[in-house]
C-alpha cells in the first residue's frame, strides 16, 4: 500500500558518506545484488498475489463484502513494515526475509483490488513506465558524484504533504486534488529512489553490508519507492481509462 515507508529509512548511516565516482567493489556489489534479488522476488510475488485474487473473484468479494478485512490488512502491512525496519540489526536473514515476503503478499492482496479499477493496458502501461523511471534513478543514484544527502529534508516534507493531503481528499473527494497529489507523489518517489539507492551504496561501503538483514530491508526501501512510484503514475495514466 502507499506510503507504508517509515520514512526514517529502514538503512541509517550514521555520518555523513563522502560520495565518491561509482567504481567496481566487492563487497558493494554483493550487497547490491543482494538488495536487487529481494526487492524484485517482492515485486513477483505482489504482482503473483494480486493477479491470483483479482482473477478468482477474491478481490470483489473482499471489497464487496468484507471491507473490514481489507484495512485489516492495511494496518498489517503497516506493522511489517515497522517491525521490519525496527528490528534489522536483531533479525536472522531468514527471518527478514520472510516477513519481507509476507508483506509483500499482504501488499497483493490490496493491489488486487486495482485490476477490478483499471485495465490491464492501463496497468501494464503504468509499470512499463515506473519500470524505466525507476531504473533510470537507481543508475543516477549509482554513478551520480553529487551528494543527495540534501534531498532528504526536501522529500520527507514532501512525503508528509502527500500523506496530509491524501487523507484530507479522502473527504473532499476532489479530482483536481487527485491530480495534484500524484504528480507530487511522482516527483517525490523518484527522487527518493535516486536517493535511496545511493545511501544504500554508501551504507554498504561504510562495512553494514556485515548485517544478516540488511539486504532485505534496502529491497524493502526500494520495494516502497518502486510501489508508490507505480500507484502515482497508475492514477495519473489511468484517470481516463477505468474499468467501466
Amino acid at each position: 500500500m502507499p506510503f507504508d515507508s517509515p520514512r526514517q529509512p529502514p538503512i541509517t548511516v550514521q555520518s555523513r558518506p563522502r560520495v565518491a565516482p561509482y567504481q567496481v567493489d566487492t563487497t558493494e556489489h554483493a550487497f547490491i545484488a543482494a538488495v536487487y534479488r529481494w526487492m524484485t522476488l517482492g515485486l513477483l510475488v505482489t504482482a503473483g498475489v494480486a493477479w491470483v485474487f483479482a482473477s478468482s473473484g477474491m478481490a470483489l468479494e473482499m471489497v464487496r463484502d468484507h471491507r473490514m478485512v481489507f484495512y485489516v490488512l492495511m494496518f498489517a502491512e503497516l506493522g511489517l513494515v515497522f517491525a521490519i525496519s525496527a528490528m534489522v540489526g536483531r533479525l536472522s536473514a531468514p527471518a527478514a526475509g520472510g516477513l519481507f515476503l509476507l508483506y509483500s503478499a499482504l501488499n497483493g492482496l490490496t493491489l488486487s483490488t486495482l485490476l477490478l479499477v483499471y485495465a490491464g493496458a492501463t496497468v501494464a502501461l503504468a509499470f512499463g513506465v515506473t519500470a524505466a523511471t525507476f531504473g533510470a534513478m537507481s543508475v543516477y543514484g549509482t554513478v551520480t558524484r553529487r551528494d543527495l544527502t540534501s534531498w532528504r529534508s526536501f522529500l520527507f516534507m514532501g512525503l508528509i504533504g502527500i500523506v496530509i493531503a491524501s487523507l484530507v481528499n479522502m473527504f473532499l473527494q476532489s479530482a483536481m486534488m487527485d491530480f495534484i497529489v500524484s504528480c507530487a507523489a511522482v516527483l517525490v518517489f523518484t527522487g527518493l529512489t535516486a536517493y535511496d539507492t545511493q545511501k544504500l551504496r554508501a551504507f554498504a561501503r561504510a562495512g553494514g553490508a556485515t548485517m544478516a538483514a540488511a539486504p532485505i530491508s534496502g529491497a524493502l526501501s526500494l520495494y516502497l519507492d518502486f510501489i508508490n512510484l507505480f500507484l502515482a503514475l497508475l492514477q495519473l495514466l489511468g484517470g481516463g481509462r477505468r474499468r467501466q
